[in-house]
């Protein structure tokens, strides 16, 4: 298995950070560059608690489809997502929100495992870790600008 940390510091309070965070329109704004769109389940708004979605995304020229529910939810600390199908052999990302004196730092973990035994892990280490890296930083930069926004309005 396959692991991503990332950590990102957002001058947004706690509250505005974990609710954009599981904003199904912010996801898809995020992923822009794969065409993501939600096509089953929760399919706009903040999913929560035992809530699933099913995204389509354009990967490596292909068309993808990945449903991960909402397996643990703590507002506004943590919640989990988990693949229950998709390309993956298994994934799941947590993610952690922590005020510092600031605002909010929004901790990535991300867990995955391709299929196809030996072969799948030289993909992970050398193609799937480094482009879901980038993926997850992009989204996040967009969430971050999207929540400092928000703040200053709020002001």
């Amino acid at each position: 298995m396959t692991s991503i940390y990332l950590s990102t510091k957002i001058k947004a309070s706690r509250d505005i950070v974990f609710d954009i965070s599981r904003n199904i329109d912010l996801h898809i704004e995020s992923a822009g560059r794969t065409e993501e769109k939600a096509i089953d389940g929760k399919t706009t708004g903040l999913i929560g608690l035992n809530e699933f979605v099913t995204w389509e995304a354009k990967h490596f020229g292909f068309k993808q489809n990945l449903t991960v529910k909402i397996t643990e939810f703590n507002r506004p600390s943590t919640f989990t997502d988990e693949m229950i199908k998709g390309t993956f052999k298994s994934m799941k990302h947590v993610h952690t929100f922590t005020e510092y004196n600031q605002g909010t730092v929004m901790k990535d973990e991300f867990y995955f495992e391709a299929p196809f035994g030996i072969l799948g892990k030289i993909v992970e280490k050398l193609i799937l870790k480094p482009y879901m890296t980038k993926f997850l930083i992009e989204r996040n930069r967009i969430l971050r600008e999207y929540a400092e926004k928000t703040t200053i309005k709020n002001k």
